[in-house]
């Protein structure tokens, strides 16, 4: 895992010297991306449907988007207009692959900490498991009335048939182009998607805006709440376990945080081997790492990072859900936006 957060991320904008040592590898990611395609298709590899509309959020690309911000967001939308909505997941970082629910009190180590912080902060029902089609299945006999279901980062996992696909993109777009390990691709690209929707508040043709942004109130472990600009004019430290945490420390020094000290942790790491920093600055964290850090540091600040996303994004889904029923009275029939491919530097075909 050293090696995938520290070392690829770097080689993967460009079609470098190292890029091109690894493209082999590539291929063979691309070979078994196909023969499982493959199989999926002649019925070897068995596909199912839990009997409700499903939603995956999802990208092509290794590395945070901002999928569970989005899934948040998006959940917040459908309770909004009153409907029942469930959640499943995987759960990275779990101990175990059993399919379970998530309660408020669940442990981080045992449900993931993106599937409990969806939990605290919607309050939907929300089950994991490696199999996402039986985490469907298994919340829809617990909860019957639930109408529709999000399944925050699925969008290679085929095993579970969906009605709405949306592809998050960033500034990274596709990267070099490549696959996995030479590139940063999944999957090959382009491919269809229902919605694309761009999540670094940069116009792109065929995608919806949105923006990922800092809330402006940060809270501790007691529930307690203090103004971000609070933290203005003292020096802070600030530790991030994300795909990406250079991105969330950039936000904070962005919003005028003088930042002491910051450290960067693997994304869903586990905080076993937590050192504390011991230098009596307050300590900002994000949302993710704060149901696992604020057993070791009850004084940390968790500062949420919300989607805030262009209102013809709200507008497509609302259409989408007055398609399938699931809107009372008429609803403006507003299709999803084009399913336009993500722009790469190079515009080859991956590998």
């Amino acid at each position: 895992m050293p090696l995938l957060h520290a070392i690829l991320p770097r080689i993967w904008p460009e079609r470098g010297p190292l890029a091109r040592l690894l493209w082999p590898l590539s291929g063979l990611y691309g070979l078994l991306w196909r023969l499982r395609q493959r199989a999926y298709r002649l019925g070897l590899l068995k596909t199912g449907h839990p009997g409700v509309p499903v939603i995956v959020v999802g990208n092509v690309v290794a590395g945070g988007a901002g999928k569970t911000p989005t899934t948040i967001a998006l959940v917040q939308h459908l309770q909004g207009l009153g409907l029942q909505v469930g959640v499943v997941s995987r759960g990275h970082g779990r101990s175990d692959r059993q399919v379970r629910s998530v309660g408020d009190q669940s442990a981080a180590s045992e449900v993931g900490d993106e599937p409990l912080l969806i939990r605290q902060r919607t309050g939907a029902p929300v089950w994991v498991g490696a199999s996402r089609l039986q985490a469907a299945r298994d919340l829809c006999r617990a909860h019957p009335a639930v109408q529709l279901l999000v399944c925050d980062d699925g969008l290679q996992h085929l095993g579970l048939q969906r009605d709405l696909e949306i592809c998050l993109t960033d500034e990274r777009g596709v990267g070099n182009g490549w696959l996995l390990p030479a590139g940063p691709l999944r999957e090959p690209w382009p491919r269809p998607v229902d919605l694309l929707l761009g999540t670094d508040g940069r116009d792109r043709p065929g995608a919806y805006t949105a923006q990922r942004v800092l809330a402006d109130q940060a809270i501790n472990a007691r529930g307690e709440r203090r103004a971000l600009k609070d933290f203005l004019g003292t020096p802070v430290d600030a530790v991030a376990g994300l795909a990406r945490p250079e991105a969330f420390f950039s936000m904070l020094r962005e919003r005028g945080l003088i930042l002491a000290q910051t450290r960067a942790l693997p994304d869903h790491h586990g905080f076993a081997d937590w050192k504390p920093l011991n230098t009596g600055h307050p300590l900002l964290c994000t949302e993710k790492d704060a149901v696992k850090l604020w057993s070791l540091e009850p004084e940390a600040w968790a500062v949420p990072l919300e989607l805030q996303a262009h209102a013809d994004f709200w507008q497509a889904i609302d259409g989408w859900l007055g398609r399938q029923g699931l809107l009372p009275g008429p609803r403006e029939a507003i299709a999803p936006g084009p399913k336009a491919p993500l722009s790469s530097r190079h515009g080859q075909e991956t590998a």
